[in-house]
C-alpha cells in the first residue's frame, strides 16, 4: 500500500493493520540493556519490602522509580 493510500485509509478511521509487516516493528529505545549495579544490604532490604507490599519485584520498583527520577529531572521538577 502506498503511503498516501495508507493515510486516506487511516484519516477515514479504518483499519490499516494489515498493511503493516509487525514482524520487523521495533519500539525506538526500549530496547533492553543488562547492568549490574551494587546496593547497600539495607537498601536491598527496604527495596524487597516495598516491592512486597506493592506486589511486584525488586527490579520492577526499580525501574519505575528510577523512571520517575529521570521524567522529573527531565522536567526541570527536583525533589
Amino acid at each position: 500500500m502506498k503511503a498516501r493510500k495508507f493515510d486516506q485509509t487511516f484519516d477515514a478511521g479504518k483499519g490499516v493493520a494489515a498493511a503493516l509487516d509487525m514482524s520487523r516493528a521495533k519500539r525506538l529505545n526500549q530496547e533492553q540493556k543488562r547492568v549490574n549495579v551494587d546496593f547497600p544490604a539495607w537498601m536491598i532490604a527496604s527495596l524487597d519490602r516495598e516491592a512486597s507490599r506493592l506486589g511486584v519485584t525488586r527490579q520492577s520498583i526499580i525501574k519505575v522509580w528510577l523512571a520517575e527520577r529521570l521524567q522529573q529531572t527531565a522536567s526541570g521538577k527536583t525533589i
